[in-house]
């Protein structure tokens, strides 16, 4: 997995170099305390992770990574814990706080493989008309379009199907939405993906899925034609 880190501490830099040199499946490609010379390697190189700081002096962390038109995964790391709620809004794979040890790292970073590996398999599977979902210790095949909505909560996700009833898995629910045709299947909120098919009507605030009304969050409403 090919990596690159922006923090405008080189002592932080120092760190996750010695950290990612102990991780077998991590390449670290490049380490930047200038967040622009970051993006200028952005633009010319493919990276799979990101490891970046919240706090830095010309661009916070967060605004930087919205400035990316197609940003890589993004493990945030940081010594201030009040951005922990909004890294994970924007799909973080994790939140490290500084100083933080080679295991919390090393934990990081698997489920950055982890998320890796099921984007190239969901990659794979686009044009299936099912999917299989881990339900306890069984998968489970699903027919796409059984599928209303999926909502997140606590330690499990929640696929609801039109017949009722609804399969709890652990996978997060951003995972999910790397399973799905995006063509079929939109997010609204950091705890909801709907089935386009199965909107019954919406508006600027929610929409609804046949009485059951689902929000859209200001984050995610741009993806809806108003």
């Amino acid at each position: 997995m090919i990596a690159i880190a922006i923090d405008d501490e080189p002592i932080a830099l120092d760190i996750i170099k010695s950290h990612a040199g102990k991780v077998p499946f991590i390449e670290l490609k490049g380490t930047f305390t200038n967040a622009f010379e970051a993006l200028a390697y952005l633009q010319k190189n493919p990276v799979d992770l990101l490891f970046l700081d919240i706090k830095m002096p010309d661009i916070s962390g967060i605004d930087f990574l919205s400035t990316l038109a197609n940003p890589p995964m993004v493990i945030f790391t940081t010594a201030y814990s009040e951005h922990a709620v909004k890294s994970f809004e924007l799909d973080a794979v994790d939140y490290l706080l500084k100083p933080f040890a080679l295991s919390r790292f090393l934990k990081a970073c698997n489920k950055a493989q982890q998320l890796l590996d099921l984007r190239t398999h969901a990659g794979s599977q686009k044009t299936e008309q099912s999917v299989f979902i881990k339900d306890g210790y069984e998968q489970v095949r699903v027919q796409l379009d059984d599928i209303l909505y999926i909502e997140a909560g606590g330690n499990y996700t929640q696929v609801h199907l039109v017949n009722g009833k609804s399969i709890s898995t652990r996978l997060p629910i951003q995972d999910m939405l790397l399973m799905l045709p995006p063509a079929d299947f939109i997010r609204t909120h950091r705890a909801f993906i709907v089935s386009r098919n199965k909107i019954s009507r919406y508006d600027r605030y929610q929409v609804w899925i046949g009485e059951t009304m689902i929000p859209i969050s200001a984050g995610f409403a741009k993806s809806f034609p108003f």
